[in-house]
């Protein structure tokens, strides 16, 4: 008889997901419980690196001070009684983003791994862990950030490139039109002398508006309101050059609709991508979801080389302003469901059912 009790409890216990997840050693379990083991006397996070303990030498508490009161002590190895290391992690590449934005100068890698206390090549990929991109990324994207505010603020072109760090006007200018689209003097005028063509038609979701620059396409918009999406796109470059009835651009307008009612047949335009370092990771690796099949933010994040940033990932797609040819519709939850879409749930609900049945 206790041998069949013993053998139905470690059926329970090996039925356990939490028995699971020490199995997995998974990080993203830690702090929700912790578990204890009776021949070592200790108490470990979900992730110790320990070798395994056989499962009927395990129990399982809720808090760390329901394993101490059973008179388990912390393992010396995960350190359970002290912050999980992704929050120290976390509160390390925070200072050192802190630092890079303050500085006047950006800091070397060297500098900021030292002050960080690992070495370069560790502090390196903890970062990119982090915050999904490289220091150097980081830092091109914060300077830029300073550039755009300090033109909008109405600053001297020159005035708004050395405030942002930047030590010579050549060295932006090399880089100015990757990171703003256009010259300085014409960001700073909200977009003057850009020529942007545009065209509305209707489909099946109702309004869509086709952007396209001398680069390429700058905007897909969909809505239910035709002027509504004019006007979100002069609020974009309030200065620029907008033509819109233009019959040869009508017919690119008639290809993205076509896709709509159609996916199957494809939609490859040549785009004018603008946006941080990290959102153009992301919205390659979306356009790069064939049609008919989906993927969850966090496997996006795993795609990119930044497993943490799913929450990063998700403000990404929900910044994307080129619907369809940057299709952040395939992104759906990690159960499959679908969450929120700039331009509806249930137009992203209708892009992909058609896709399906493509």
């Amino acid at each position: 008889m206790n041998v069949m009790l013993k053998n139905a409890a470690l059926d329970a216990l090996e039925a356990d997901p939490r028995w699971a997840a020490v199995v997995a050693k998974d990080a993203e379990a830690d702090g929700s419980f912790y578990y204890s083991v009776k021949t070592t006397g200790v108490y470990c996070r979900p992730s110790c690196g320990a070798r395994l303990p056989r499962p009927e030498n395990i129990a399982f508490h809720a808090t760390r001070a329901d394993a101490e009161k059973a008179g388990y002590r912390p393992c010396k190895r995960c350190k359970p009684d002290q912050p999980a290391l992704a929050d120290q992690h976390a509160a390390t590449i925070t200072a050192a983003c802190r630092w890079i934005e303050d500085a006047e100068e950006v800091p070397s890698l060297d500098a900021l791994a030292t002050q960080a206390g690992m070495s370069p090549y560790h502090f390196h990929r903890v970062f990119k862990a982090v915050t999904g991109v490289t220091p150097k990324a980081y830092a091109t994207a914060h300077r830029a950030r300073r550039v755009r505010d300090g033109l909008n603020r109405g600053d001297r072109v020159t005035d708004a490139i050395f405030d942002a760090g930047y030590n010579s006007n050549a060295r932006f200018y090399e880089q100015s039109n990757a990171l703003l689209g256009m010259t300085p003097s014409d960001w700073r005028r909200g977009g003057a002398n850009a020529e942007i063509r545009f065209a509305i038609g209707q489909c099946s979701l109702g309004a869509i508006l086709v952007a396209c620059s001398e680069k390429g396409i700058c905007a897909i918009l969909l809505g239910d309101d035709a002027d509504r999406l004019a006007r979100d796109l002069q609020d974009q470059f309030p200065n620029a050059r907008l033509i819109g009835d233009d019959p040869d651009f009508a017919n690119l307008v008639a290809q993205v609709v076509g896709f709509v009612e159609a996916p199957g047949q494809g939609l490859d335009l040549p785009l004018d991508v603008r946006g941080t370092a990290f959102q153009q990771r992301v919205w390659d690796a979306l356009r790069k979801i064939p049609a008919g099949s989906t993927a969850s933010y966090s496997e996006i994040a795993e795609r990119i080389g930044s497993p943490k940033a799913v929450r990063a990932v998700a403000q990404a797609c929900a910044s994307n302003k080129i619907a369809l040819a940057i299709p952040c519709h395939r992104v759906v939850r990690n159960d499959g469901a679908l969450s929120g879409y700039r331009w509806g749930v249930e137009r992203k609900r209708a892009l992909l059912e058609r896709e399906e049945h493509a």
